[in-house]
């Protein structure tokens, strides 16, 4: 699909491509970088790509001077943002919104407040120069997140209910200030996504797959591997539970998640609290720091980790040095840097695993960016 702003946006670097070159050239792009893993003859499942219209996450930037919002994102190589009125990569929902969104910031940073720097110096009128918005579309309408360093006042607030009173799609609007914790403003309900026919609430600016599409291939990609296998599983890096749940469907699993977010964590909680599903474990970790070693991991027959893009370096060195026969059967990873993956794999490789299948996903469409699931056994 075409996109009027595929010159100066710095999203879709490759949309100029046919579609059906760039599938291939991605494809081949993909299994060269893995070939560069120290095992011969790696076996390649089919690639899944996920096309435009599908993106149901997004951060843009905005900037306000001069009575003029600019609107968008990034353009390309550069920090300056490229003003767009909608993207061909968001949902349809997500895309509805965004004019109204427009006027709402407007409105929003044309407001003057007082703010005073120094004690001894006179309150100074100001305006909310620049940000970022973060839209999330979960199951039942549309989240966001404003990111400003300015506090809001008792206008700002009232600006903020009149635009979801005008806005049904909108359920929930909440606010960050600078590193502060983000504070929810008004919602309307609980936004919520499906994972494995499970109703999943969804803390604000919380991270989540981009597309809905690749999160259902990924985590089918992970049951497929998964196979037979049971018992002792550890999602770590499990984020909002994303593999946890359908590995949860099969009672004779028991799951241990771990990640480092004790906000995120709190809200899977309370998912597995309300869903009362009784084999799932959470456990608040830094697994960059405290990877769990041999002794946690014996008697634990596999392990899917999904960690951010630096990789799992500590947590695959500690597997590798697990003793043999105790093991677990296998590993199955998820990852968004082939490029930390490879050192992973290496890593799993020296310590006795073999990688049976790899399987890419192209969720970021038209982009250089790609994502993959693998599975390694004994």
């Amino acid at each position: 699909m075409n996109c009027p702003y595929q010159e100066i946006c710095g999203g879709c670097p490759l949309r100029g491509i046919a579609p059906e070159q760039y599938r291939e050239q991605k494809k081949q792009h993909f299994e060269y970088l893995m070939h560069q893993i120290n095992q011969e003859n790696i076996s390649f499942g089919l690639p899944v790509f996920i096309g435009d219209g599908n993106r149901r996450r997004s951060e843009f930037s905005f900037s306000y001077g001069k009575n003029k919002l600019i609107f968008g994102f990034n353009a390309a190589q550069t920090h300056v943002i490229a003003d767009i009125e909608n993207c061909v990569l968001l949902t349809d929902q997500i895309n509805a919104v965004l004019p109204m969104l427009r006027s709402f910031l407007k409105e929003l940073c044309n407001i003057k407040f007082s703010t005073q720097i120094k004690k001894k110096k006179p309150a100074e009128e100001e305006n909310i120069k620049q940000g970022k918005i973060l839209l999330t579309q979960a199951e039942n309408g549309i989240d966001i997140l404003l990111k400003i360093s300015e506090q809001i006042n008792l206008q700002h607030r009232m600006i903020i209910s009149e635009f979801m009173a005008n806005c049904p799609s909108i359920i929930r609007f909440s606010v960050q200030t600078g590193n502060n914790s983000v504070e929810t403003v008004l919602e309307k309900m609980r936004p919520y996504i499906n994972i494995a026919g499970y109703q999943i609430y969804i803390p604000s600016g919380t991270f989540l797959q981009a597309s809905e599409k690749s999160e259902k291939a990924m985590t089918e990609l992970v049951v497929k591997y998964l196979a037979d296998t049971q018992g002792n599983i550890a999602d770590l890096f499990c984020g909002v539970g994303t593999f946890s749940y359908p590995l949860a469907k099969n009672i004779k699993n028991k799951i241990t998640a771990a990640d480092s977010s004790a906000e995120l964590l709190e809200g899977f909680k309370q998912s597995v609290n309300a869903q009362t599903i009784p084999n799932i474990r959470i456990i608040n970790r830094n697994l960059f720091k405290y990877p769990f070693d041999s002794s946690e991991l014996k008697g634990y027959s596999a392990v899917v980790f999904d960690p951010p893009r630096a990789g799992a370096a500590a947590q695959t060195k500690e597997i590798a040095k697990m003793k043999n026969d105790e093991k677990p059967q296998k590993v199955i990873a998820i990852s968004c840097n082939p490029h930390t993956f490879i050192n992973d794999a290496d890593t799993l490789i020296s310590g006795g695993y073999k990688i049976t299948e790899i399987t890419m996903v192209d969720q970021f469409t038209f982009s250089t960016h790609c994502e993959l699931v693998a599975l390694f056994e004994l």
